[in-house]
Parts: C-alpha cells; sequence; structure tokens
C-alpha cells in the first residue's frame, strides 16, 4: 500500500474513470475518508493532501483526530 497522498490520487482517479464510464460529472462525487483505527497522523496526512471529507463512527475517536489536527485544518464532529 503507497503512502495517502499516493492512495487518495489513485481513488481519486479511479473515481474520475468510474464517472466518466457512467456519463456523470465527477464533481457530483463525494469521497469520504474513514478514520476508523487510523492514527491521527495519517487523517492529518490526508487532510494536508487536500482532503476534507471524514467519516469515523466514534465519537471519541473522532475528537482525539480532531484535537491532534491544527486549528486551521480543523474539522467537525
Amino acid at each position: 500500500m503507497g503512502s495517502i497522498v499516493e492512495n487518495l490520487e489513485r481513488v481519486r482517479e479511479e473515481i474520475a474513470q468510474a464517472a466518466a464510464k457512467a456519463s456523470r460529472a465527477v464533481d457530483e462525487i463525494e469521497l469520504v475518508a474513514i478514520t476508523k483505527t487510523h492514527e491521527s497522523e495519517k487523517v492529518r496526512e490526508a487532510v494536508e493532501a487536500g482532503h476534507i471529507l471524514f467519516g469515523e463512527s466514534r465519537v471519541q475517536e473522532a475528537r482525539l483526530e480532531i484535537r491532534d489536527l491544527p486549528a486551521n485544518q480543523l474539522i467537525s464532529a
């Protein structure tokens, strides 16, 4: 498995290809990164790579991840 940046780029490309195949605009599709079981550093890497939409099923874990992000990259729970 590659880095967070590489993985995001790969998934975004796959989304673009699927959108084109389905005759849909790529901007109609939202990629939600699931942070469950991933440490805050990986979430921060995704934010730094430009990703802004995250999902977490445990509020306690989300609070820890949010707390560890720089204030200008804050996401809400």
